[in-house]
């Protein structure tokens, strides 16, 4: 992550979304490399355009060297769209009902027939068998005071 001085906060306030330099030429290098091809390829049905990566490298170069106000920019708009193109996916969905708060009663106890079959589940064997084999093990140790 890019440092900057408070009076560039202001100027710079998107610069917390602009990942090290070593991570865009990463990014790059691996877009190109022979298995990824073949994997975009595989999935996309063509080879994607890896020249983002490289321009991002470049932009973040010339950023951490004399914070251009240009290369903040370019980054900046390219880090949004990526986010963009992940998040589509969320932003399209209508199945789902976005809510603002959990319903009122999120964590009213659960009914009786399943806490009946909570105690012989596996996971509360499991419990019981930890909690048996701490005391067992506190009680082999031999404490000389």
């Amino acid at each position: 992550m890019s440092k900057v001085t408070p009076d560039e906060n202001d100027q710079f306030k998107y610069a917390w979304m602009i990942r090290p330099c070593e991570i865009y030429k990463d990014e790059y290098n691996e877009c190109k490399y022979w298995k990824s091809r073949f994997h975009q390829y595989f999935i996309h049905g063509h080879k994607i355009d890896c020249s983002s990566w490289q321009k991002d490298f470049q932009n973040c170069e010339i950023w951490q060297a004399i914070k251009s106000e240009d290369a903040y920019n370019a980054i900046i708009q390219s880090e949004k769209e990526r986010r963009m193109n992940r998040l589509k996916g969320h932003f399209r969905n209508t199945t789902w009902k976005k809510r603002d708060k959990p319903p009122e009663d999120w964590n009213s106890p659960l009914p009786e027939w399943m806490q009946e079959n909570y105690k012989n589940s596996y996971l509360e064997k499991m419990k019981t068998k930890e909690a048996q084999e701490a005391s067992e093990m506190i009680n082999k140790y031999c404490v000389i005071m």
